[in-house]
């Protein structure tokens, strides 16, 4: 049996304290951490919590549960996969923080595992995958921390909504079914859905915004009928380094309300080629949000128009 262990580390200027309370918040992983797409806590109990989490690995879309044990005293979680994802047969390790000098934290992730037989090419699979993984959320926990955790001016987010009276169901199923976008909605043009595990997708999408320009993304979409559609954007277009969205159903008196809401990080690289020499970020913002919501509202829109035309029919 090969069981493969591994450490990866960085140094980051901030204090052990900070950077614990990054990594026990797991609700907020998919804006911090690139391969994290969606984390449900399951349970939790004292220093113990179940969790299931829904992320890339080598492009390809996974989900698992894992058991955490915290102890912010020591500043140590550790954990390990309860359900693990093929070709994962185990996996298990912990985040480390020891104080440095200069008010500075190393920060340690182990690693431990073993993949599916034992098969050398799957343990490789594994190898790349855990290395790619470990060393862009060390990364991302470095540039999140040192900007304190959310103080950074580039980040924000916004929710727009719609009553619909009509079925949350079928809301959703609109929702869910974006195979049929470019037949549904006139901003989407091509479209590639691909759903290997039920409730797992990945969406493959050219869509147009008002000034005539069309933008490729390609998102890793998890659903949770007829509820919650949450998805990360892992292709962005140029003014965005991150893009998460979640779509909301819930009852209203006469059908139901349907959220979208988006967390964004401003791509200040790119604003002037963008928008322009003088642009600044509060400018993008403006036009991301503005591109964002004139879609999802397009999008509710045309949902709206479909829930409640079936109502009528039935």
């Amino acid at each position: 049996m090969t069981n493969r262990e591994v450490r990866h580390e960085i140094t980051v200027a901030a204090a052990p304290e900070t950077i614990y309370r990054l990594l026990a918040d797991v609700e907020h992983w998919p804006t911090l951490f690139p391969p994290t797409v969606h984390v449900d806590v399951v349970e939790r109990g004292g220093s113990s919590e179940r969790i299931r989490i829904w992320a890339t690995a080598n492009g390809e879309p996974k989900s698992w549960t894992s058991r955490r044990e915290l102890d912010p005293a020591g500043w140590r979680i550790d954990f390990r996969q309860e359900i693990s994802s093929p070709p994962v047969a185990r996996m298990g390790g912990a985040w480390l923080l020891e104080p440095a000098a200069d008010g500075q934290t190393i920060v340690g992730l182990l690693h431990d595992y073993r993949a599916v037989d034992d098969d050398p090419a799957k343990l490789r699979w594994i190898d790349d995958a855990v290395d790619r993984n470990s060393r862009a959320e060390l990364a991302a926990l470095k540039q999140n921390a040192e900007l304190i955790a959310g103080a950074d001016e580039r980040l924000f987010s916004f929710t727009d909504s719609v009553d619909i009276e009509g079925d949350a169901k079928d809301v959703y199923g609109f929702l869910n079914d974006a195979g049929r976008w470019p037949d549904r909605l006139p901003h989407v043009g091509r479209v590639v859905l691909t759903e290997e595990v039920p409730g797992l997708q990945v969406l493959e999408m050219d869509t147009r915004t008002k000034d005539g320009s069309v933008h490729t993304t390609r998102s890793v979409r998890v659903g949770f009928p007829d509820h919650t559609l949450v998805y990360k954007q892992t292709t962005l277009p140029p003014l965005m380094s991150l893009h998460t969205g979640r779509w909301t159903l819930g009852p209203s008196a006469t059908g139901c309300t349907v959220s979208s809401q988006h967390t964004v990080v401003i791509n200040t690289e790119n604003i002037a080629s963008v928008l322009g020499p003088h642009a600044g970020t509060a400018e993008a913002k403006e036009f991301v949000r503005t591109a964002l919501s004139a879609n999802s509202l397009a999008t509710l829109g045309h949902a709206k128009d479909y829930a409640e035309r079936l109502r009528g029919d039935r």
